[in-house]
């Protein structure tokens, strides 16, 4: 009787190890593909999957899709932009954020 508790004891465990090694190759799985997608959609579109172009629009650098006519920004393009068109809502969108936070300091 205790040669077959034993063998129930090794057989949950080799249960534990092989289930622990398949999450591990999936998790290895994943990573490797998410880093072959990111090195893949590097300076493509994020929308249709094209290569994108850079290009320069009132001295700030943004990429342009040719295929789906897409414009995409860096972090601070946006507020690039509304500092150089004072006229726009861009200008009285970013003043107004300033001007709350200035409000709720005093």
């Amino acid at each position: 009787m205790a040669n077959a508790w034993e063998e129930r004891k090794k057989a949950l465990e080799n249960e534990y190890f092989h289930k622990k090694e398949n999450e591990l190759l999936d998790k290895m799985k994943h990573d490797a593909q998410e880093t072959l997608i990111q090195g893949c959609c590097k300076g493509r579109c994020p929308k249709c999957g094209d290569e994108i172009e850079p290009m320069t629009f009132r001295g700030v650098p943004l990429d342009k899709c040719p295929s789906c006519g897409g414009i995409w920004l860096g972090p601070n393009d946006l507020k690039m932009l509304a500092e150089k068109d004072h006229r726009t809502w861009f200008d009285r969108w970013f003043h107004a954020e300033q001007e709350e936070t200035t409000d709720q300091e005093v």
